[in-house]
């Protein structure tokens, strides 16, 4: 395994991610079933698999770097960061739970990882990446901590006509909030790496080869639209800020709204919000 590079999330500074770390950690078994195939289509595209050493990027509460750790076995390394060190530390805490104590976490900004020159056979990113206000940055300090012909993948949020619900639940939040509307592909925002042609020309400026850019579908299922609700309303930054400064009144009528809003995609049986993600995979030169 790769030598400890963990920091005490007790003396890193705090971030704004770090209030939505409860809630993506409380609904970990959630995203794992939702994410669960395109988890697995990521992790192949970057070569994941027994002996190899990954850097799981933006790991937030670390679902994915169970997965990791489970597919490189005790012969591989995995080194796990994200800016927020209260979710890292969620994870971290999972990880030695699950019986993986050799995973190491690092609490570093995605877009500035001072990892170059680290050798990591793959670097992967679940749903991260779309909140770098540069993400060339990130995608070259990725690039930099691989070694030559190491593996990257990513997966990313699509355009907004592949995913309505994200695009009604901003546009809803927005007006309650009395702000004008901004673009979906605004710098940092969720959609904000769906733009068509945008990944592969940021993988590409990178200095990225043999890239691939794919749309996959991934419908979230839920027993109700409330359950989703729930989820955003704990874990939803974006959205959690947008309505923050509104008194308790007001949040409470922005929810209402946002919920029945969102009750389109209610069927007979469940709740079945569209979304569509991008998956990225490209190589480090030899």
């Amino acid at each position: 395994m790769m030598a400890a590079t963990s920091i005490d999330a007790g003396r890193a500074a705090a971030h704004p991610w770090d209030e939505a770390a409860a809630g993506w950690d409380s609904h970990s078994p959630m995203l794992g079933e939702w994410l669960r195939e395109a988890t697995a289509a990521m992790l192949d595209a970057a070569g994941v698999g027994p002996g190899a050493r990954v850097l799981d990027i933006a790991a937030g509460a670390g679902d994915q770097t169970l997965d990791i750790a489970r597919r490189v076995g005790t012969g591989g390394g995995v080194l796990a960061t994200d800016i927020s060190a209260r979710i890292l530390a969620l994870a971290a805490d999972k990880l030695r739970r699950a019986g993986f104590d050799g995973v190491q976490t690092r609490v570093a900004d995605a877009q500035a990882l001072g990892l170059d020159g680290a050798g990591f056979d793959a670097a992967v990113s679940r749903l991260g990446l779309m909140f770098c206000r540069e993400p060339l940055a990130a995608l070259a300090s990725a690039r930099s901590a691989l070694r030559p012909g190491g593996r990257f993948s990513a997966l990313v949020f699509s355009a907004p006509p592949g995913n309505p619900c994200i695009a009604l639940m901003a546009a809803t939040a927005l007006r309650h909030a009395g702000r004008a509307p901004v673009s979906p592909f605004e710098p940092g925002s969720l959609l904000s790496l769906g733009q068509p042609g945008l990944m592969a020309r940021l993988l590409a400026e990178a200095g990225f080869e043999a890239i691939d850019v794919r749309a996959i579908a991934a419908p979230m299922r839920l027993p109700g639209c409330q359950h989703y609700i729930d989820f955003v309303r704990s874990a939803g930054l974006p959205i959690m800020a947008l309505l923050a400064p509104l008194s308790a009144a007001a949040q409470h009528d922005a929810w209402q709204d946002i919920a029945q809003q969102l009750e389109r995609f209610t069927t007979a049986q469940a709740w079945e919000g569209p979304n569509e993600l991008q998956l990225c995979s490209a190589t480090r030169a030899l």
